[in-house]
C-alpha cells in the first residue's frame, strides 16, 4: 500500500491517513513511503494542468516526479487509497507493480458524478486497478459507465478507538464544536448565543484550513478527536454543501458526520438528503435538524442544553452506532472481500475490541454512572484476556 504522507501533509488528507493506519494494524502489510524527487514541484503544477487537456491520454501513465520504487516480493493485493481521482498518479512511481500483485484495488474518496466528463483524461490511470470503489454514493454510475466496467461504492469512516470517549469519558468542556464548512447564518447565531450565555464554542477562523499542511497527521488526528469527544455539540451539513457548482446538487455524507458520532458528540445540523444516510444513520435523533439560516438555531441549541439527560441518551446512542456500524475496519473489510481476501484474525480481534465499547456505551446509556460503569468494563475486560 502506498501511501503520500512524506509529501501531501494537506490538513483534509488526514483520514485517508487514518485509514491507511488502521489496516496496517489490522493485517500484514507493507507501506510504501512514497517521496518527491528533484522535479516533483514541476510534475505536480505543470504536468498535471497538461493532463487535463492530453488527447493521447499518455501524460497520466507518468511519473509525476517521485522517487522510483521496485517491489522486492509478490503480493496479494495493491491497494491505493486517493482522496482525489488525481492522486492516482502517483502509483506511476511504483515500477512494474501489475507484475508483483495479483490483484489491485483503487479506492477513490472524494469524486462527483458531474466532474467525471471533465476528468476524462485521467481516467486511463484506473485502467490497471481491477476495481474501484467510491466514497461518494450516487458516483459509481457515472464512473463505471465511462470507464466501462462497474465501480463500487464503500462509505467514509472513522478510526472509532481513536475518537471514543470510552472506556474513560472525558468531561465534555466544550459547547459546541463546527470544524470546516459552515452555514454563516447558523455560525453568526451561535456567535451571539455563546456571548450571551458565556458558552465555550469552538470554530474556524482560517480560510480553507482544510488546504493548510500538518506538521503530523497522526498528531493532528489526535488532537481533534480529543476536542471532538470533548464537546457536548457537534456541528454537521452536507458535504460541500455551499459548493454546488462542484457538487452539481449531489449529496453526500462528509466524514465530520462519522466523526462526531464516533466521538459521542450530540451532531446538530442538517441531515444529508441520500438514501445512504437514511441507511446508514437509521436512529432516532442521529441529526438534530438546524435550519442553514440559523433562524432556528438558538432556540434548538437552548433547548438542548435544558435537557441534560436528553443530551446523554443521545451522546451514547451516537457513540455506540459509531463502534458498531462506521470503524475504518469494517470498510477494509468489505474491500478486502471484494479483492477476494478473508478478514484477518486481527480485523476480528480489533471488533471484538468494538463491541466491548459499544456495550459499555449501550451500558452507560441506561445507567449514567459513567466510572461505575467504566469500571466494570475494565474489571470484565482484565478478566477476559486473564
Amino acid at each position: 500500500m502506498p501511501t503520500f504522507s512524506a509529501f501531501a501533509r494537506n490538513v483534509f488528507r488526514s483520514g485517508s491517513y487514518e485509514a491507511e493506519d488502521v489496516l496496517v494494524g489490522c493485517d500484514d502489510v507493507d507501506v510504501i513511503h512514497l517521496e518527491p524527487a528533484n522535479r516533483f514541484a514541476f510534475g505536480k503544477s505543470v504536468l498535471r494542468r497538461l493532463v487535463y487537456h492530453d488527447v493521447s491520454r499518455r501524460l497520466v501513465s507518468l511519473n509525476p516526479g517521485l522517487r522510483p520504487v521496485r517491489l522486492k516480493r509478490d503480493y496479494e493485493v495493491f491497494l491505493l487509497v486517493c482522496p482525489f481521482l488525481q492522486d492516482v498518479w502517483y502509483a506511476n512511481a511504483i515500477q512494474g507493480w501489475r507484475d508483483h500483485c495479483r490483484t489491485s484495488v483503487c479506492w477513490v474518496d472524494e469524486l462527483w458524478a458531474n466532474s467525471v466528463p471533465q476528468l476524462q483524461y485521467w481516467l486511463p490511470a484506473l485502467s490497471r486497478f481491477d476495481y474501484v470503489i467510491l466514497g461518494i454514493p450516487g458516483s459509481g454510475k457515472a464512473l463505471g459507465d465511462a470507464i466501462g466496467r462497474p465501480c463500487h461504492e464503500i462509505l467514509s469512516g472513522v478510526d472509532t478507538v481513536r475518537f471514543s470517549p470510552y472506556p474513560n469519558p472525558p468531561a465534555r468542556v466544550v459547547d459546541i464544536c463546527s470544524i470546516g464548512r459552515r452555514w454563516e447564518g447558523i455560525h453568526r447565531s451561535l456567535l451571539d448565543l455563546a456571548a450571551r450565555k458565556e458558552m465555550f464554542y469552538i470554530y474556524d477562523t482560517l480560510d480553507d484550513a482544510a488546504m493548510g499542511e500538518t506538521q503530523g497527521y497522526a498528531q493532528h488526528r489526535e488532537l481533534y478527536a480529543n476536542i471532538t469527544k470533548r464537546s457536548r455539540l457537534f456541528m454537521v451539513a452536507p458535504a460541500k454543501m455551499n459548493f454546488r457548482e462542484e457538487t452539481g446538487g449531489q449529496v453526500a455524507i462528509g466524514r465530520r458526520y462519522f466523526e462526531g458520532l464516533a466521538a459521542g458528540a450530540v451532531l446538530v445540523g442538517q441531515a444529508p438528503g441520500c438514501e445512504a444516510f437514511g441507511r446508514h444513520f437509521d436512529w432516532p435523533q442521529a441529526v438534530i435538524e438546524i435550519q442553514p439560516d440559523g433562524s432556528d438555531a438558538v432556540e434548538v441549541i437552548s433547548k438542548l442544553f435544558a435537557e441534560p439527560e436528553r443530551l446523554r441518551e443521545i451522546s451514547c446512542r451516537n457513540a455506540e452506532e459509531a463502534l458498531r456500524r462506521h470503524d475504518w475496519v469494517y470498510r477494509w473489510k468489505e474491500i478486502l472481500r471484494i479483492a477476494g481476501l478473508k478478514p484477518t484474525p486481527a480485523m476480528e480481534a480489533r471488533e471484538k475490541h468494538l463491541a466491548e465499547l459499544a456495550e459499555l456505551a449501550r451500558e452507560i446509556s441506561r445507567q449514567p454512572d459513567e466510572p461505575l460503569a467504566a469500571e466494570r468494563y475494565q474489571t470484565r475486560v482484565t478478566n477476559e484476556h486473564a
